[in-house]
Order: structure tokens, then C-alpha cells, then sequence
């Protein structure tokens, strides 16, 4: 998949376009893209989406963004994956937010990318006001020559497949509830990185992963399994949130145990898939506690593989 930051003055190419953020890219998303890429193959365009960085909502909500369920790489990576040809990463500013709808369609969509077909999901709105509307899309597609087809809101299993209901689900600890909206286990990807070796020294190392997410939608302790270490996914038990017992700087982490692990991971990029929540995270008296606590986490995350083997 080939990874544009902005968008061109002008398209050498037509593509088959959708447009949107792809927080998580849920089951809602994969059966949007299924058809873009379908589409795509027919007509020999290039599968393009075009997303926005930050989100719109992080940029005018400010303190009162959504937690993010992806990071940007993630996002890249799940969208490769889905058989994306090309994505567009518009930064999204005070001059961007400035332009009317009309100017979208024009300096956007129809100079700058050369849409020929456009998919998008029968909720959208843009320009200044969020002024565009499907409606407005389909006459300009009449004028300048392309088509546009609005994507119901997936019902997966009788619920609306959204973001919004990921992100609760997991704030409320379900992960099999995100897993099912997702079609995959929620994970979080990251570089594995120094930490202070605390675990070390309670007989409990660590790897520290690199947190992209300023604020993760989740929190606790959790029984997971690992990508990126051997040909197999590998089991543990994480920690995400701000170490209460450790330290009071506020800022979270996700530290992974993994079972009968031994070797040098550090650089590594990771996948933590989150199965199962154990418990809330919680502040100790003393690291001896601190350390029986782990214990019993890892002794039940085992119970779990016990039960159900990756």
C-alpha cells in the first residue's frame, strides 16, 4: 500500500475513493472497504482511502476528544491489510476545517484525487458546518462524473457496529464484546523500549511497550497474547494504566509479562492482543504486595491458557 501525507494538487489517476477516520477499521469498516477494493479490481482504479490526522473530532472537541482505539501506524497497518492501494492522510487544520463544501468536492475530490467512484458511509458530512451531505455528493457526481454509494451502518449480531460502541465496551472490561464488533481481539502495537526494571528485581520482568495512545481506552490487568515475538502468538499478562504503586507522574504504560520467556526483546515490535480483563488497576502499601498481587495475575492468566491453548 503506498502512504501519501496530503493530497495532490492534481491526480495523474482516477481511484475508487472512501473517506473516513477507520478508528479500530471494525467489522463496519472491513465491509466498506471489501466493496472499495471489490469495486477497485473491476474497474482497474487503485482502492484509496482517504482518512484525517488528528481526527476532526480530536481537533474541535480538544479536551473532550474520543480515546483513540488506533494509532496512525495501526490504522496504516489494518488498512494495508484489508487490500488498500493507496491511502491519503490529510492533515487536518484550521485551513482544511476552513473549506467550504463545495471546495471538498472540487480541490479534493475531483482535482486533487480523481475520484471516479465514491464509497461512503450514510452518515457523512463535510465541509465548513458539515454542510455536504450525500445529497449534495450525488449532483456533483452528476456534473463532474462520478459515482457515489452510501454504506448502511453494519448490524452485526443485531448491534450497530461503531466505534463509539468498541470504545465502551472496552471502558466496561467486555472484551469478547469489543472482539466480536472488531473481528478481532482489540490489541495495541508498540516498540518494546527500556523501562526502569523494576519487574526485574519482584522476579517478574517486563517488556515495555511503547504507548502511542496519549489516553488508551482501556485500563488494568489483563491476560493477552503476544505477535512479533516467534512464529506463534505468545501468552502473558499486561498492565496498562499509571502504575499507582510505582510511581505519581500520571502518564500510562503497557507492561507485559511473558511467560516463560527469557530472551532479549528490546526494539521489537510488538502486538498485544487483550483476551480477557482480570481486574481494575489498583495502588499497594508496599512492593511486597505489589508483587503477591502479580502472582496471582499470572497464575490466573495461566489458568486461562490452561483452558483455552493459542
Amino acid at each position: 500500500m503506498q502512504v501519501f501525507r496530503g493530497i495532490p494538487e492534481r491526480s495523474e489517476h482516477g481511484c475508487v475513493l472512501t473517506i473516513g477516520n477507520f478508528d479500530g477499521v471494525h467489522r463496519g469498516h472491513q465491509a466498506l472497504l471489501a466493496k472499495l477494493t471489490a469495486k477497485a479490481r473491476s474497474t482497474g482504479l487503485p482502492a484509496s482511502v482517504l482518512t484525517f490526522e488528528p481526527h476532526p473530532r480530536e481537533y474541535f472537541a480538544h479536551e473532550n476528544r474520543p480515546r483513540r482505539l488506533t494509532s496512525l501506524r495501526e490504522k496504516i497497518e489494518l488498512l494495508a491489510a484489508q487490500g488498500v492501494d493507496r491511502l491519503y492522510i490529510g492533515r487536518f487544520n484550521a485551513r482544511f476545517a476552513s473549506l467550504t463544501a463545495e471546495q471538498f468536492i472540487e480541490d479534493i475530490l475531483i482535482r486533487g484525487l480523481g475520484v471516479r467512484d465514491l464509497m461512503i458511509g450514510d452518515d457523512f458530512r463535510f465541509g465548513k458546518g458539515r454542510k455536504g451531505d450525500f445529497a449534495m455528493l450525488q449532483q456533483a457526481g452528476q456534473t463532474a462524473g462520478f459515482t457515489v454509494e452510501a454504506m448502511h451502518t453494519l448490524v452485526h449480531e443485531g448491534e450497530r457496529v461503531s466505534s463509539s460502541a468498541i470504545r465502551e465496551a472496552l471502558a466496561e472490561g467486555d472484551m469478547p464484546h469489543a472482539a466480536r464488533l472488531l473481528g478481532r481481539p482489540y490489541s495495541i502495537s508498540g516498540r518494546v523500549m527500556h523501562g526502569d526494571k523494576i519487574g526485574r528485581t519482584i522476579g517478574f520482568p517486563t517488556a515495555n511497550i511503547q504507548l502511542k495512545h496519549r489516553s488508551p481506552p482501556l485500563m488494568g490487568i489483563y491476560t493477552v497474547s503476544v505477535d512479533g515475538l516467534a512464529d506463534k502468538p505468545w501468552p502473558g499478562v499486561a498492565s496498562i494504566g499509571v502504575r499507582p504503586t510505582i510511581n505519581d507522574a500520571g502518564r500510562a504504560t503497557l507492561e507485559v509479562h511473558l511467560f516463560d520467556w527469557s530472551a532479549d526483546c528490546y526494539d521489537a515490535h510488538l502486538r498485544v492482543n487483550f483476551l480477557r480483563k482480570q481486574r481494575d488497576e489498583e495502588r499497594y502499601d508496599s512492593l511486597e504486595a505489589l508483587t503477591a498481587q502479580i502472582a496471582r495475575d499470572a497464575e490466573e492468566a495461566r489458568a486461562y491458557f490452561a483452558q483455552n491453548p493459542l
